[in-house]
Parts: structure tokens; C-alpha cells; sequence
């Protein structure tokens, strides 16, 4: 799994709690999720980078209607949750649940506010899958 720069191989590094992306050899372009190609200069020359989880809150949203998954994780219209997007402190912004911020006042809420990693495991045994998210730092 080394150059593998797969979903499969990214959600294997969440479910081990680490938080990796690629880089660009050449360039040092930086990718969250990875990607096995840089778009720019065509670059197969990658490596893995592990990310500190650090990063700033971009944008955010708070969900009411959810997804099945969400569902089944206890959300829905009156149980609503945040989706932000996260500047990472490496450069590059990624999509992610937003814990431990009050979606009843989303008004409370600032863009800007610095921000840290967390995993959130769903499932038991070999069915547990870990999920990106990101708290108030």
C-alpha cells in the first residue's frame, strides 16, 4: 500500500486514527484526500505526507435533513449537525463533520476559528470505519 494513493488506502489511515494526504516530489503541491497525480505539472512522483490536524474553520453549514448514515448515527431535523470546510495547516482545505460547536445558535459559530482533528469511529469489529472530523482547537 505504499504508493497507493487510493480512497481505499486514505480511509485505512483514518481507521488507524492518522490523517495522510500526498505531496508532490517535484513541487511539494500538497493533496487532501491523496492523489496518486498532481493536476498541475502531471507529476506521478508522489509521497505520503501525514498531516498535524491542525487547520482553521473556512465554511460551514448546519444539516437538518441527513443522509442515512447520519441517520442511523442519531441526526435528524430536530438533532441537526455542522459540516464545515477546514484549511488545513499544510495548505489544503478538506470537507468534514464540525464537533462540539452549537448548532442550536449557529450564529456562535465563526469562521476562522482554529480547529483540530478528531477520528469518530462507527461500527463494531471488522465493520468499524473511522470518519474525519474537526473540533474547535
Amino acid at each position: 500500500m505504499e504508493n497507493q494513493f487510493t480512497h481505499a488506502a486514505y480511509s485505512s489511515f483514518l481507521n488507524e486514527h492518522k490523517l495522510l494526504g500526498s505531496r508532490d516530489k517535484k513541487s511539494g503541491a500538497v493533496f487532501l484526500p491523496p492523489r496518486p497525480l498532481n493536476p498541475q505539472n502531471y507529476s506521478v512522483d508522489m509521497e505520503w505526507l501525514e498531516f498535524s490536524g491542525k487547520g482553521t474553520l473556512e465554511a460551514y453549514t448546519i444539516v437538518y435533513i441527513a443522509p442515512t448514515a447520519m441517520i442511523e448515527a442519531g441526526f435528524d431535523r430536530k438533532n441537526p449537525y455542522c459540516v464545515g470546510i477546514v484549511k488545513t495547516e499544510e495548505g489544503p482545505m478538506v470537507s468534514a463533520f464540525i464537533k462540539d460547536v452549537d448548532v442550536l445558535h449557529p450564529e456562535t459559530i465563526k469562521v476562522g476559528t482554529p480547529v483540530k482533528a478528531l477520528f469518530i469511529d462507527r461500527g463494531e469489529g471488522d465493520a468499524r470505519q473511522s470518519f474525519l472530523a474537526f473540533q474547535p482547537a
